[in-house]
């Protein structure tokens, strides 16, 4: 991307990245087109193969309670009450990036409705044909969707944005970050979860820096 543009380091089975949705959403309506986001999937947990135990999922739906608190978003914990679910995040990464290749703003909007479909409706985004429902909610054809997510090109680029996330040192998601400056470089807008009004300001504050 040409000019200011923030940078989204994202999981769409990351906790703390469906709180801060809001944010994202907030940004979006503030800045709209003036400020486009770039997406890159940071890889949370791809490629796990062990089937969740009950004190794992005891211990994940403890953070659930912790993302609530914070962001007032509702969790139903039905997805990881099933029998034997593998919380293996590059499914519904991967999707994420077939819907980017449309449109990263069509992306984002995915990401958010994989994420409520996981954390607030209970649904198995691990399963492609799960993933294929919420995309044809947004008017994608769901066989060609299938069939883009099964290529072996998707999983490399997915697993190309993990590295990416990696070289640029981003360690936690979400992660927001913003540039380039006049010098070319980038800063972090927010390492982890922050309010809609802590992270506008932030944004007002580059932006009138770059404007002077």
């Amino acid at each position: 991307m040409d000019g200011p543009h923030l940078i989204y380091f994202s999981d769409p089975m990351c906790s703390w990245c469906y709180g801060f949705s809001p944010v994202i959403e907030a940004v979006r309506h503030a800045y709209g087109r003036a400020l486009p986001v770039r997406l890159i999937m940071g890889g949370l947990r791809p490629g796990n193969e062990k089937p969740m135990t009950p004190e794992a999922a005891r211990e994940i739906a403890g953070h659930w309670a912790h993302v609530h608190e914070a962001s007032g978003l509702p969790f139903n914990p039905a997805a990881l009450q099933r029998e034997g679910f593998v919380y293996d995040t590059d499914p519904a990464a991967r999707a994420v990036v077939v819907v980017r290749r449309q449109d990263e703003e069509l992306a984002l909007r995915y990401l958010t409705a994989v994420q409520r479909a996981f954390y607030a409706e209970g649904r198995d985004v691990t399963s492609p044909q799960v993933l294929a429902e919420v995309a044809g909610d947004f008017g994608l054809d769901r066989q060609q969707f299938l069939a883009d997510w099964g290529e072996e090109a998707a999983r490399q680029e997915t697993w190309r944005d993990y590295a990416t996330a990696q070289r640029a040192g981003v360690t936690g998601f979400p992660t927001l970050v913003g540039g380039p400056n006049d010098q070319g470089a980038y800063g972090v807008v927010t390492r982890g979860y922050a309010p809609p009004e802590q992270v506008l300001a932030v944004l007002r504050d580059w932006i009138s820096r770059i404007a002077a």
